[in-house]
């Protein structure tokens, strides 16, 4: 878990990143010294979720600590404002308006549970993610913040089957 000071260094860091990228001029640019924190520099899953207006404008990331905390942050704030394919890009004028959440994921590990009433048992709504892998290939991934949308965790599953392209009761087999 960071800091809530590195938390918000990371926030700064995503927003200067996305000044910088559409031409604009740092707000509240960051100094070497507040970068330097070791815990910036340790190898996790990290994904970046841009909304604006309470609509999702992005969201982009990756599960496994394949860089620093840093690099991984000033790598999805781009892709999750300009190559969400599921999105126009982000314009300079709208960075000011964006609400940019940072997710910094522990690694995943399997869940061994008896039945699906022992999966919901197991299952702590708002900490964690979960991702499906079904053995067709299919697979989707929810951030623990989707439980504010799906606070149900029968609706929590079925969605991300959905979204895997699984059939909605899919978790239950």
């Amino acid at each position: 878990m960071l800091t809530k000071e590195n938390g918000q260094i990371l926030l700064r860091l995503a927003r200067q990143t996305l000044e910088e990228q559409l031409g604009r001029q740092p707000t509240d640019p960051l100094s070497g010294t507040e970068l330097a924190d070791p815990e910036l520099r340790q190898h996790r899953g990290v994904f970046v979720t841009l909304n604006e207006n309470g609509r999702l404008r992005g969201c982009v990331g990756s599960l496994l600590g394949v860089e620093p905390i840093l690099d991984g942050v000033r790598r999805h704030v781009i892709n999750a404002a300009l190559h969400d394919q599921r999105f126009a890009m982000v314009s300079g004028d709208e960075v000011d308006t964006l609400q940019i959440d940072i997710s910094i994921l522990s690694p995943p590990k399997n869940l061994d549970y008896a039945d699906s009433d022992d999966l919901i048992l197991q299952l702590r709504p708002h900490v964690d993610g979960v991702i499906i892998r079904a053995e067709s290939g299919h697979e989707a991934t929810f951030l623990p913040q989707v439980w504010d949308q799906l606070p149900v965790a029968e609706m929590f599953l079925d969605h991300l089957c959905l979204k895997a392209g699984l059939v909605g009761g899919y978790w239950r087999t």
